[in-house]
């Protein structure tokens, strides 16, 4: 969670002069110490006791974010990403500059971060299942740890489904159905912890360890 909020400093930290920005972490019935990491951190925590499935909960975080923030669904951005994963520097930027040609969508890839518990066989099948999809100028992926979708564009299509896998490529598919122009850029890559057990049923580390043998 710190090197997560420690890269999206780093983002906000390069953005033009003018541009706000509102960062909420919402810490879904966590037993460990993330609240305390995120407040220590500065950053507004959303403490969430319920039974909320993963695309409710991500909801309620860009939600808010908004509310405090108070622009204009028009001009406002909404970026999403992970606790297990650091974005890089220019990430926010990266997603703006697609904003500002405009794109009311950006699916971003993301990288691989410490693989070292992954052997070189389960490393060859992930490439295998990954690399096939990623073309020279876009790719057919989305991750919830690099997604942005500018705010009345989210509103119109009801936001991340409640649904608790797979939210992030529901509402993509929402937004594409809806006839929104939407980019998948090959660059700013999210970096995403290897690990084989995450909380996130159907995300990057339950794939892992399916390809482990």
């Amino acid at each position: 969670m710190a090197a997560c909020l420690d890269g999206i400093r780093r983002a906000v930290a390069r953005l033009p002069a003018g541009i706000g920005a509102s960062v909420c972490v919402v810490a879904d019935r966590c037993t460990d110490r993330t609240v305390d990491v995120v407040r220590q951190h500065g950053v507004t925590c959303l403490v969430n006791e319920e039974e909320l499935s993963l695309g409710a909960v991500r909801d309620r975080g860009l939600r808010h974010a908004w509310a405090r923030l108070g622009t204009a669904a028009g001009r406002t951005w909404l970026l999403s990403t992970d606790a297990d994963s650091v974005v890089p520097e220019e990430w926010i930027t990266h997603h703006l500059n697609w904003a500002g040609l405009g794109a009311q969508g950006v699916a971003g890839l993301i990288s691989l971060g410490d693989s070292a518990e992954l052997d070189e066989p389960t490393l060859r099948r992930y490439a295998e299942l990954v690399s096939p999809r990623i073309r020279d100028h876009g790719h057919d992926h989305v991750y919830g740890a690099n997604l942005g979708i500018r705010a009345d564009a989210y509103l119109d299509v009801g936001g991340f489904p409640p649904i608790s896998t797979g939210e992030d490529r529901a509402l993509w598919a929402r937004l594409r159905e809806s006839g929104c122009l939407l980019f998948t850029p090959c660059s700013a890559a999210v970096r995403t912890s290897a690990r084989t057990r995450g909380r996130a049923v159907g995300g990057v580390a339950d794939l892992l360890a399916g390809l482990m043998q």
